[in-house]
């Protein structure tokens, strides 16, 4: 680190090493002198006060700040525009615009697992994340959905703006592809040991999607693995929001293999960590 050192931040409620290892690694792999540091903010608006005011390239902000970031900043791209979610914010000249770049990251893994847009779907969640999967469900064509949110009213609020049922809950249910878009099952929180669907519902699906990273074997990965379904982590989710993270903060995209090292790098990281603290506990 010098004077000229960049800085880039993320913040969350339960900020993960995740990202400060993938970013810290590409810097140092590619010779640009940057560094990543996550945060827990004690207040979100004297946060991002703080990155207009220094000379803080941008920050990622994660649950549950997602929606709340807004109203501190100065421009929206398209992408938060549509969903009013933000995940990525970019400092020009104390100028700050908000990015949504999970949105972009659920499209290409859409794509990557050639999951069928006639597939029925169940997304739990009504927050930043969930809006970001919804989005991109609906702008890839899929038509037969349910949002399922405990919030009354932001829930049905959410799926009549994308044409979708609303539900308060689901049992046994018959979907082809469940994802959840709720802290449940996040390493330190008070639901980390808990599913977020249940056992049958899981059981009837095909795909089991769960955006949580950390772990990256969440409960809900590690009983539809147990059960024999295609699943897809969190892990996933947030190496390709980082990667185009990485891009608006740098103007530089590494190559494929680079993209794989960093995103592997920060994985086997953050399993010695749960590791750890597995043998601690």
């Amino acid at each position: 680190m010098d004077k000229d050192t960049i800085l880039c931040l993320s913040l969350a409620a339960n900020p993960s090493n995740f990202g400060t290892r993938f970013h810290n690694f590409l810097y140092q792999a590619l010779g640009l002198n940057y560094l990543y540091k996550a945060f827990a903010p004690a207040d979100l608006s004297q946060a991002l006060q703080g990155v207009r005011g220094l000379p803080v390239r941008g920050c990622a902000i994660s649950m549950p700040y997602k929606e709340d970031a807004i109203q501190w900043v100065d421009e929206l791209d398209a992408s938060v525009q549509a969903i009013q979610s933000v995940n990525t914010i970019v400092n020009t000249d104390g100028i700050l615009k908000a990015y949504n770049t999970d949105y972009i990251a659920i499209q290409k893994i859409i794509e990557r697992h050639n999951i069928s847009s006639k597939s029925r779907f169940a997304v739990r969640g009504n927050g930043g994340m969930a809006k970001a999967v919804l989005f991109a469900l609906k702008q890839k064509g899929f038509e037969n959905g349910v949002v399922v949110a405990k919030n009354r009213v932001k829930g049905i609020a959410l799926a009549k703006t994308l044409g979708y049922e609303w539900k308060e809950a689901i049992s046994a249910a018959s979907f082809d592809l469940l994802i959840n878009a709720t802290p449940i099952g996040m390493a330190g929180s008070d639901v980390a040991h808990e599913l977020a669907f249940d056992e049958d519902s899981i059981r009837q699906a095909q795909i089991v999607f769960d955006v949580v990273a950390l772990p990256e074997e969440t409960p809900l990965i590690q009983k539809a693995r147990e059960l024999h379904k295609a699943t897809i982590s969190g892990a996933e989710v947030f190496s390709l929001q980082a990667l185009e993270q990485f891009y608006l903060y740098t103007g530089v995209y590494p190559d494929q293999h680079l993209f794989q090292k960093a995103a592997e790098f920060s994985r086997q990281e953050t399993a010695k960590i749960q590791i750890e603290c597995l043998y601690k506990s």
